[in-house]
């Protein structure tokens, strides 16, 4: 019992973090060009199997809010594709976890970048029409590898630190 409040637990806090960066940035977590500081989280799946859900609910209530804002341009479709994606990532990120250099999880932090320049550049395509794919797909994989490989590196790093 005990060790499913303590996931549960972790799950909700992470989910809790994920929104908070993420609204906090509110106008540059969305569109075409994205930074989402959140995404420095999603490297936490090669430490606790309980990242996977906290990072997939946290990516729905932030797609959401953005929806009920109006920051989000994508609207309803980022609801499932976006927090698909996150979810695809999170696993990904957690089957690559044992690979480690100097003992860091460098490859989970590719996962998230590629599968959201797929699905979230695919999405943006389809909103903003005439822009090319890959323009989208290379303005969503930049951030997500400023977010992800640069400072998911430095989280994973500060982690490591605390034996966590």
């Amino acid at each position: 019992m005990r060790k499913q409040i303590e996931y549960l637990t972790r799950s909700g806090l992470i989910a809790a973090l994920y929104v908070v960066l993420t609204v906090v940035i509110q106008p540059i977590g969305y569109g075409t060009v994205q930074f989402r500081v959140s995404e420095t989280l999603a490297i936490l799946p090669a430490y606790m199997p309980a990242a996977i859900p906290g990072l997939t609910v946290g990516c729905f209530l932030s797609n959401l809010i953005g929806l009920a804002t109006g920051a989000n341009p994508a609207g309803g479709w980022d609801l499932l594709i976006g927090t698909a994606a996150t979810a695809a990532a999170a696993v990904l990120t957690y089957c690559l976890r044992g690979i480690r250099f100097k003992n860091l999880p460098i490859l989970s932090t590719v996962p998230p970048v590629l599968v959201n320049a797929v699905a979230i550049g695919t999405e943006l395509a389809v909103v903003y029409g005439g822009i090319p794919w890959y323009w989208h797909a290379l303005g969503v994989a930049a951030g997500q590898f400023l977010a992800c490989c640069v400072c998911g590196t430095v989280l994973a790093a500060a982690l490591n630190r605390v034996k966590l």
